[in-house]
C-alpha cells in the first residue's frame, strides 16, 4: 500500500450538491478498490492562476490515502472522463511528506 494525496480542482459553476455527488463519486472509487481515506479536505472557492476553460476560479479538494499502485490508473481516468473536473494531479508521497502532512493536519484541528 502505498500513501498518495490527490488535488482536483472543480468547475466554479456547480451547485454545492453537484459537488458533494463529485466528490464521493471519487471518494466511492478509492473505497471501492481497496483504498483507505486518510484526510479529505475542502479549500473552497479559489482564485486560478491562470484561466482554464475560460475560468479564473474553481473549487478545490483535497483526499490523501494509501491505495495499491493499481488502483490510480483507474482512479486517474475517472478524473479524466468527468467534465466536471478542471485539473487534478496525484501524487506518491515518500516518508518524509507523510510526516508533513500529518504535522500539517494536527495543526488544522489544533486552530479548529
Amino acid at each position: 500500500m502505498n500513501h498518495y494525496e490527490t488535488v482536483f480542482i472543480l468547475n466554479p459553476v456547480l451547485s454545492d450538491t453537484q459537488i458533494e455527488e463529485t466528490v464521493k463519486k471519487f471518494e466511492n472509487f478509492l473505497t471501492k478498490n481497496g483504498a483507505k481515506m486518510v484526510s479529505k479536505e475542502d479549500w473552497g472557492l479559489k482564485k486560478l492562476a491562470y484561466a482554464i476553460q475560460h475560468k479564473k476560479s474553481g473549487f478545490y479538494h483535497l483526499f490523501e490515502f494509501t491505495a495499491p499502485g493499481e488502483v490510480i490508473a483507474g482512479y486517474e481516468l475517472e478524473f479524466r472522463r468527468d467534465e466536471r473536473v478542471m485539473r487534478f494531479l496525484t501524487v506518491k508521497l515518500d516518508k518524509h511528506a507523510v510526516a508533513w502532512a500529518e504535522r500539517r493536519r494536527t495543526k488544522l484541528k489544533a486552530k479548529a
